[in-house]
């Protein structure tokens, strides 16, 4: 094997960064919600469509586009 290669493509690696950049995202859209004071309760806020719906979709996505950067072989344009 040669020194200086990665063993995956470079194309391969861009694609496990946009997956790391949505799981980033979705777990960026997540905080938040909670409250100083323990006698309030904020449920629209902590139960918005953005936190159960929107960053689980993100994080998902994130997932699936990390197995195929894995898996993904391109093809040799040679």
């Amino acid at each position: 094997m040669e020194s200086g290669k990665f063993a995956m493509p470079k194309k391969n690696l861009l694609y496990v960064l946009v997956g790391l950049a949505f799981m980033i995202t979705g777990y960026a859209l997540m905080t938040g919600g909670g409250t100083t004071d323990p006698s309030v309760f904020t449920g629209d806020e902590m139960f918005s469509f953005r936190r159960i719906t929107l960053a689980p979709l993100f994080i998902l996505a994130g997932f699936a586009i990390e197995i195929f950067a894995v898996m993904y072989i391109p093809k040799s344009g040679k």
